[in-house]
């Protein structure tokens, strides 16, 4: 009877259960507290630590250095060093900033890739500074020449609804830190800040670019419930803390309607929370069937999903694998032979097909 039941249950669910069998992990480096990843060479990803340093891994060899850096990071609750990105000889990277007195920001920095020693400038801080452990985001993405990132509401709930301050919103900036002059404080909202693209988010851990439709994505926390994957767009709202995403308060209470009309809907929403954390939108070889697809990796429910989003009234969402690595904080696509590398747990794993 139990069996029926389970077989009406997946039958009717919008979610599929993928063979997790059919894919081999391995653990290729021990890592303390892994937070960001970006591949540098077609054998060396480049990894920051929560707690404070940057490494580099050859996926080849196993090896691991770690390289010197002079970031002024303060490591304090979800704080530390956070997402880093590579390109064309440089890296950006998010961390939450030492700005005194127990108030940290989250910041961009930039620096040309030096192996041994990095060089960090500031090219964007939040404000304003806040005294808290929670919501730093951010993840970063890199669209033509644009840095797009998110900055998490600080556990401020409506801070995220006043452009006049940074926090809760999706920042965009020129790579060298410089302000587009088609954001929308330049076109028609005089009063968000001039870094600002969208507002209304809580604490989004996946930013990520599609060169299928030259969009960029995100994946945002809820509160208890109402994690979403959705399109980052100009000048909208996502609706925090005015809407709950189908959410509660920690305490039971509720917060808000899952979405209404003049709010930016999500693609897909996770009531009870998965903890969406850093997501892909897949292009490669080794998994060449789900091209155009989203990955959507996860903390608490400790899984990858696919998401075929072609059709906004038809979301297909398989379970790819749960329980098999941890925790998962980052994932990265080779970008020769599409394998998928996540960052779980405290370690560097491999996924790839069963040969």
């Amino acid at each position: 009877m139990r069996f029926v039941l389970l077989i009406i249950i997946i039958f009717f669910s919008k979610v599929s259960l993928s063979h997790s069998n059919s894919y081999n992990f391995t653990q290729l480096v021990s890592l303390n507290e892994p937070w960001g990843s970006s591949f540098i060479s077609d054998e060396e990803l480049i990894i920051t630590e929560q707690t404070g340093k940057i490494k580099i891994v050859n996926i080849t060899s196993k090896e691991a250095y770690e390289v010197k850096h002079n970031l002024n990071y303060f490591v304090h609750g979800q704080g530390g060093l956070l997402d880093i990105i590579y390109q064309n000889d440089y890296l950006w990277i998010s961390y939450s900033e030492n700005r005194g007195d127990w108030k940290t920001s989250t910041s961009i920095a930039k620096a040309k890739l030096n192996k041994k020693n990095l060089n960090f400038k500031n090219i964007f801080q939040a404000e304003p500074p806040i005294e808290s452990g929670y919501h730093f985001g951010s993840r970063l993405a890199i669209k033509d020449n644009f840095l797009f990132a998110s900055a998490g509401e600080r556990g401020g709930g409506m801070i995220a609804q006043d452009p006049t301050n940074h926090p809760g919103s999706i920042i965009r900036i020129y790579l060298d830190g410089s302000i587009p002059k088609d954001n929308p404080k330049f076109e028609g909202k005089s009063n968000w800040l001039p870094e600002i693209y969208q507002i209304g988010v809580r604490n989004p851990q996946g930013l990520t670019y599609s060169s299928f439709d030259g969009k960029i994505y995100a994946s945002n926390h809820g509160a208890k419930g109402g994690d979403w994957f959705g399109e980052i767009k100009k000048g909208e709202n996502y609706g925090w803390k005015i809407l709950g995403w189908g959410g509660t308060n920690y305490s039971g209470s509720k917060i808000g309607p899952k979405w209404k009309p003049g709010f930016t809907k999500a693609i897909q929403y996770w009531v009870p929370s998965i903890a969406a954390s850093a997501i892909t939108i897949y292009k490669g070889k080794e998994f060449s069937e789900w091209n155009g697809e989203a990955l959507i990796t996860s903390l608490k429910d400790k899984s990858m999903r696919k998401l075929n989003f072609k059709n906004s009234s038809k979301i297909e969402e398989t379970i790819i694998f749960k329980d098999k690595i941890g925790r998962i904080r980052d994932i990265q696509v080779h970008p020769v032979n599409g394998k998928i590398y996540f960052l779980a747990g405290n370690s560097l794993w491999l996924m790839e097909k069963k040969k």
